[in-house]
């Protein structure tokens, strides 16, 4: 019993480990996100950094427009990240978790 609680103990500890360096890695994934009409992107880390704006000149004319632009195309880079960043950990974590019967649906 013991031997397989110190299995489990060093399992969780790869894991964190594990999870530290994906965390470190999703610095360094880009995604880019794009108004509908591509006067407006934005390129974010997978950790939810915004790297760059880039704005297209006519915006600048319209104040409310470029914040609506900014608004809502922020929020789906933000969003993408989100999932991005969310599916990278629970794989790690889903991969590293011991074999407790009952998990499985825990983890669902």
């Amino acid at each position: 019993m013991f031997g397989d609680l110190m299995g489990m103990m060093g399992k969780l500890k790869e894991t964190q480990e594990k999870v530290k360096a994906t965390k470190e890695r999703l610095n360094h994934v880009s995604l880019e996100e794009k108004s509908s009409d591509d006067l407006l992107k934005v390129t974010i880390t997978a950790n939810r950094k915004i790297k760059s704006i880039q704005i297209d000149d006519s915006l600048l004319a319209d104040k409310e427009q470029l914040e609506d632009y900014l608004i809502l195309t922020l929020n789906k880079a933000i969003e993408r990240a989100t999932e991005v960043n969310e599916a990278e950990l629970a794989a790690v974590a889903k991969e590293g978790m011991p074999n407790i019967p009952g998990m499985d649906a825990f983890l669902k």
